[in-house]
């Protein structure tokens, strides 16, 4: 396997000490995470994100992007885009900013869901869109990156192969994320990594865990899921590891940590150490 970091995980570095940390670490590539932030004081994972390159100037800022992670030894796992499927001008734009960034392949999403709004039409809209997509990444010569999340209209390795059809898979692939699938949308590992199929991509590591909340007036007792640290959470890491060795994955595993219970240089130790000895252990089984 190789290991790289998505920079949402990594707020407080700047990029030159990301790509430093990255590399005395001993991480083999990067993702870097795109998109326009609102102004924050601090730094924070959504917004005063150090290690984010801004969306509206990225083919500009992108050579020098480039640069920090080749001069640091680098690859890059994939670009963390947050563009939406319906917005072809920013797919282009996105799509500029990538190949500046000397990557080829970054993420797209898809259209949330609330379970509030009739489900099909999202659904239909968005696999329109998402055609259009793939066919403009096709002209370029890039690949495009679906995420399984929760609260999305792909939560589910299988809605994710169904989403896609029969678009080519040279073109367009699924990120797998157990983490994401705490919150909604567990398929057994290696249920989930077959039915994907040809669209397994790339993978992100993370964790979370479900917690009680409060009691409800008719005695329920209502539940809430939050991040926590990559060894203690729900996902098993060690099953993951086990379903992607059977399926023949080894690609790149993006750590997204979100917990915030450690100082950030002792949570990049540890996940690669901690993944590096699963991955070790899977393979003497």
């Amino acid at each position: 396997m190789k290991y790289a970091v998505f920079t949402v995980s990594i707020p407080e570095y700047t990029p030159e000490e990301a790509v430093q940390k990255l590399k005395e670490f001993g991480y083999d590539g990067v993702e870097w995470r795109v998109t326009d932030q609102e102004k924050a004081d601090g730094s924070g994972f959504w917004n005063g994100n150090r290690a984010t390159i801004p969306f509206t100037s990225f083919e500009q800022d992108a050579p020098a992007f480039r640069k920090l992670t080749e001069d640091a030894g680098l690859g890059q796992s994939g670009v963390g885009t947050y563009v939406l499927c319906d917005d072809l001008p920013g797919v282009e734009t996105a799509i500029k900013g990538v190949k500046a960034l000397g990557a080829n392949r970054f993420r797209v999403r898809v259209p949330n869901y609330d379970g509030l709004a009739p489900f099909m039409p999202i659904w239909e809209a968005a696999k329109a869109q998402y055609r259009e997509v793939v066919a403009l990444a096709g002209e370029h010569d890039v690949k495009i990156l679906l995420e399984l999340h929760h609260r999305s209209i792909v939560p589910t390795a299988s809605a994710a192969r169904l989403f896609l059809d029969d678009l080519d898979p040279e073109r367009v692939g699924v990120i797998h994320d157990a983490g994401n699938m705490v919150f909604e949308g567990f398929e057994a590992y290696r249920l989930g990594l077959e039915m994907l199929g040809p669209y397994l991509a790339h993978v992100h590591v993370k964790n979370a865990r479900w917690f009680p909340d409060k009691y409800q007036p008719d005695g329920s007792l209502a539940w809430n899921c939050g991040w926590t640290g990559l060894h203690r959470g729900v996902a098993n890491m060690t099953d993951l590891m086990r379903a992607l060795r059977a399926v023949g994955y080894d690609d790149w595993l993006a750590f997204e940590d979100f917990s915030t219970d450690r100082p950030i240089d002792d949570r990049l130790q540890e996940n690669l150490t901690y993944m590096k000895n699963v991955e070790a252990a899977v393979a003497a089984e």
